[in-house]
């Protein structure tokens, strides 16, 4: 008779082959043991490249971290076609068994598994003298994925980055067996692996055109976003004016929102060929229906007739318009800092025209139906509507990483300009102004409401309430309509920045520990 074991979501992602989620609701699919036949698969370095590209690329999936932040943040709020989903999330009723938190630690798990898988295959193969470089990039690529899943998992469940001693997550450089049990480590542990793997991909890899594909680019832009968590500043800096300097990217400029051949903004004429999900004459509205790169320095490609996710689906139910029943939309706050900029590109490629918006949204009786500000950041493929690329990274976050490490340092003026750059680029009027900073402070509350805009629904906003609203003097941001109930912000040092460890590894692992207050 077959012995049922309960296996943790760690050792269930290791010891299992897949687990692909098929929409924003499922969980982690658990995969019995022996279902990847290595022996047959990791025989030539032809085969481990489409294990990397099939497998370990498909694995990499930030939405569920996207749809967490932007849910129990001040991002948005539910939308008139809302079913109730994660309310308890947006109104942070946080426990180990909470779906997203969970599905988190499970996805990032079981890329680590898969790159783990990779490379003790890639230990079987020996490449000949032509296939040598194309050997190590495929390792190279793999460890920098790597890296990256444990940057996620380290900004989420360990309490402070910034600590090296901090506990920080179980830490896997192979495949374990069923049996094992295996404890969390500190920061600097996991920290060394994070490291040791990017500097090996920095020393295979190369600065490539496909922005799909892991390169020198992600590499150096994954240093500058990891440096930055841990307070490495001069470090964060240097790596991200490399990708400024050396990625051959510019921040994609608004200007061409202006066109005199279709009338005024916001015009029939105008929306029409503005919104055009097979290509907008916008180049910034181009980068989110996926027809340009623009600044893009790395996607996870989301093929239209592929299997993963709809990332646009975790906001709208069918279309990202009125009548594609918003099950979330904007916060007003938020929504607010790009609706009174004169000339924001962005308050026109976030926003749909569709949108319900009430000027006396205070006194509304109904928020949930006189304010409809309906999310359009993610509109979705030529006839695949909620299905989009997910932005890893792009320049608009270089350029405020070197802000926030110059206003770190005191160089506020070089801050300034680092933000005072994106806003000239998003202005497609001309009129973007940022203030001169008279202190720390007064630059990190700056360059928190800018990355607040500017990186809207990309997976950050937790984490940089998390690390910088105490320093910046800022709360979370919530509206009085942003809820049905008496709206609620989560206080600033609050222990549920920090996610708890979900409670099925809690339950098949005796060595993990909790995060406080769970």
């Amino acid at each position: 008779m077959k012995k049922n074991i309960i296996k943790s979501l760690v050792l269930s992602a290791l010891l299992g082959s897949a687990g692909v989620m098929t929409s924003c609701n499922d969980a982690v699919d658990i995969i019995q043991e022996g279902e990847l036949n290595e022996a047959a698969i990791f025989t030539s370095v032809s085969n481990l490249e489409k294990y990397l590209e099939g497998d370990v690329y498909s694995a990499a999936d930030p939405s569920n971290e996207i749809y967490l932040s932007a849910v129990i943040s001040d991002e948005v709020k539910p939308g008139y076609r809302s079913g109730g989903q994660e309310y308890s999330l947006h109104r942070h009723f946080l426990s180990s068994n909470e779906e997203y938190t969970s599905n988190i630690w499970a996805q990032h798990y079981k890329l680590i598994n898969r790159v783990n898988r990779l490379l003790a295959g890639a230990e079987k193969i020996t490449p000949t003298a032509a296939e040598t470089a194309k050997y190590n990039k495929i390792i190279g690529e793999a460890k920098a994925l790597r890296a990256w899943a444990y940057v996620q998992l380290s900004a989420y469940f360990s309490t402070d980055m910034k600590d090296q001693n901090a506990l920080g997550v179980i830490l896997l450089k192979d495949v374990p067996n069923a049996e094992q049990k295996l404890p969390r480590v500190t920061n600097a542990e996991v920290y060394a692996l994070i490291e040791e793997d990017l500097a090996f991909a920095n020393s295979v890899l190369s600065t490539g055109a496909d922005h799909y594909r892991v390169d020198l680019n992600f590499v150096n832009a994954l240093q500058a976003r990891f440096n930055l968590y841990k307070g490495n500043y001069e470090l964060a800096k240097q790596y991200a004016n490399e990708v400024i300097s050396g990625s051959g990217l510019v921040l994609t400029d608004a200007s061409s929102v202006i066109n005199e051949d279709l009338g005024e903004v916001g015009s029939p004429e105008w929306n029409e060929g503005f919104y055009k999900t097979e290509g907008s004459f916008s180049a910034y509205r181009n980068i989110w229906n996926d027809t340009a790169r623009g600044e893009i320095i790395t996607s996870f490609e989301r093929m239209g007739s592929g299997p993963t996710g709809n990332i646009g689906s975790y906001f709208n139910t069918n279309n990202s318009n009125y009548d594609g029943s918003p099950m979330w939309v904007w916060g007003r706050n938020l929504f607010n800092i790009f609706d009174q900029t004169a000339g924001d590109v962005r308050r026109l490629s976030y926003v749909d025209p569709t949108a319900l918006i009430d000027e006396d949204y205070a006194t509304a009786s109904s928020p949930f139906n006189s304010d409809v500000l309906v999310i359009d950041k993610y509109p979705g493929k030529t006839n695949f509507s909620t299905k989009n690329d997910l932005k890893v990274f792009r320049l608009a976050e270089m350029y405020l990483i070197v802000a926030e490490a110059e206003a770190k340092s005191g160089n506020l003026a070089q801050a300034n300009a680092a933000v005072q750059a994106i806003r000239e680029a998003r202005n497609y009027l001309g009129l973007a102004a940022t203030p001169t900073y008279t202190s720390v402070a007064d630059a990190l509350k700056d360059i928190l409401k800018e990355r607040r805009v500017e990186l809207a629904l990309e997976g950050h906003r937790f984490i940089d309430l998390k690390r910088l609203a105490i320093e910046a003097g800022v709360t979370m941001d919530r509206n009085a309509t942003d809820d049905i109930v008496e709206t609620q912000n989560l206080e600033n040092g609050s222990y549920k920045y920090t996610l708890p460890i979900p409670l099925k590894e809690i339950s098949a692992n005796s060595t993990i520990q909790q995060n406080p207050g769970y």
